[in-house]
């Protein structure tokens, strides 16, 4: 093994010694030890290989003292080897393990978010005051089909119930032990107060947090996790996870370390054991197996919770949701390959999957061409940045959208990657008490709370200039997005005309 790593760190951190009033501030919040004091000398320094750029001691100095910069390039620029190509590459010959990482692609693949307009009403179809006018942003999660008609010698039961929901906007799949107690607990009383959903993802439900599961989705994946019948029961929507859109086809691994006395009860597994996910659920290897567990989950419940199926954008995932819904599935959930994740395969997460605008469009079309769209409710997830991404995605044919990145940066998270490691300074990806303490949940609330606000009366604006007053009279009204940039297969895929064509 060599003693001396060939790659030079990828930050540096330039302390301004004249404004540096040493009060150690930077020195106690970096959970990465990359800023340190020595007593001895009286000194502060930096350790800029620890360094990750999360901004913790940037925004907590009081005097504005740090900066933290890129570095160069470990080798000379080429455009071919690109610096990421050359520090993976080093990193694994240092350590012959694999690539990890947090979040979601950061690749510079092409957003069709980003190549898509809105319409906007005229002179013939005046548009709406939001602000005057009755504008209604519920929306309904389920099967709107008619009651199940059960076999002879059957309880009488009809069908799950809808689930109503204030924005076409949850918070996504975060498990607690991914997250801290404190970021679960701020998604839960933001969903509850705004009258939303978060998901639990996962790994349970902590019992404190059970006064929120009305308006929790709970998670079964294939780890098992966390469930058990009251759990079920507790939830407003069950959700069977197949996959995710940071790792389609990779189980989850949550390390030991991550593992506290609080996490193991509520995922039920000794202390400090690592948890880990397999790929598949072991026992479903085909539609028929999903089927059967979707109605062992709806007689478990009663028929009184909806079952949702989450599954990764892949090449297939239109006949892969003509599947779920002909199995039983009230709702089905695609998550795109920019989907956030606690940790993953950097080359899997990088590498694998399909934009959700393609995947969602292509999903509602052929539903729409079967006859069975109102069978299920189709929900978005993977990479929404703001209230435009949401309001095309549900043009494009989503009931609803899931984000995740979005809401952890409202609680504070910087985009460093390193949620896996579990030393997040800012009291989010970690179980560290030192660290969660940062995170109050109240406030952490509001945050989230505020953005939901926010991002709702932007979509009410953009449905008054189209002329819509409800949201779900946009769902798969693609005439009114257009596309700009586009190749005849993109617009094709998407079901979208380009700029200036005319209805």
């Amino acid at each position: 093994m060599p003693t001396l790593s060939l790659m030079p760190p990828e930050f540096s951190v330039l302390r301004d010694e004249n404004k540096c009033i040493k009060c150690l501030a930077c020195a106690r919040q970096c959970g990465f030890d990359a800023q340190k004091y020595d007593a001895e000398d009286d000194r502060l320094y930096t350790i800029d290989a620890n360094c990750v750029n999360c901004q913790r001691c940037v925004s907590i100095c009081p005097v504005g003292a740090l900066t933290i910069y890129k570095n160069p390039p470990p080798m000379r620029p080429n455009a071919y080897w690109s610096e990421g190509h050359l520090r993976n590459i080093i990193k694994q010959a240092e350590t012959g393990g694999v690539l990890l990482t947090g979040m979601g692609n950061d690749q510079p693949f092409p957003s069709y978010f980003d190549r898509l307009l809105l319409n906007a009403s005229q002179v013939t179809n005046p548009s709406i005051d939001p602000l005057r006018e009755p504008m209604e942003l519920r929306t309904y999660l389920g099967s709107r089909t008619e009651p199940v008609t059960l076999q002879e010698g059957q309880d009488e039961k009809t069908r799950t119930p809808l689930v109503p929901l204030e924005t076409p906007i949850m918070f996504s799949a975060m498990s607690y032990g991914s997250i801290s107690h404190e970021a679960f607990e701020s998604l839960a009383r933001a969903a509850k107060e705004f009258g939303t959903m978060f998901n639990t993802g996962e790994g349970g439900l902590p019992e404190d947090l059970y006064q929120y599961a009305d308006h929790a989705v709970v998670q079964v994946a294939s780890g098992r996790f966390g469930v058990h019948t009251g759990y079920l029961n507790a939830g407003r929507i069950i959700e069977i996870k197949i996959g995710q859109g940071a790792k389609p086809g990779i189980g989850g691994h949550l390390p030991g370390e991550k593992i506290n006395a609080a996490v193991s009860a509520t995922r039920m597994i000794p202390e400090g054991t690592d948890a880990l996910s397999p790929a598949p659920h072991h026992d479903i290897y085909s539609i028929e197996d999903l089927k059967q567990l979707v109605f062992t989950l709806k007689e478990a419940t009663r028929y009184q919770k909806p079952v949702s199926v989450k599954v990764s954008a892949v090449h297939n995932v239109a006949a892969i949701a003509s599947g779920i819904a002909r199995a039983g599935a009230d709702i089905i959930t695609v998550d795109g390959f920019r989907g956030g994740t606690g940790a993953a395969p950097t080359m899997i997460r990088d590498h694998v999957g399909i934009p959700i605008e393609l995947a969602i469009a292509a999903v509602d079309q052929r539903l729409r061409e079967e006859g069975i769209r109102n069978q299920v409710s189709l929900v978005a997830a993977g990479g929404f940045r703001s209230s435009a991404d949401v309001v095309k995605a549900i043009a494009l044919g989503a009931d609803a959208v899931y984000i995740g990145t979005a809401a952890l940066i409202a609680l504070g998270c910087h985009l460093c990657q390193k949620c896996y490691t579990g030393k997040c300074s800012w009291g989010i990806a970690t179980q560290d008490p030192y660290k969660t303490r940062r995170l109050n949940p109240e406030i952490g609330a509001e945050r989230l709370y505020n953005l939901l606000r926010g991002w709702s009366h932007e979509i009410k604006e953009m449905l008054g200039g189209m002329g819509i007053n409800s949201i779900e009279s946009l769902r798969g009204n693609r005439l009114h997005l257009r596309g700009v940039g586009l190749n005849e297969v993109e617009l094709k895929l998407l079901g979208v005309k380009h700029a200036g064509e005319a209805i």
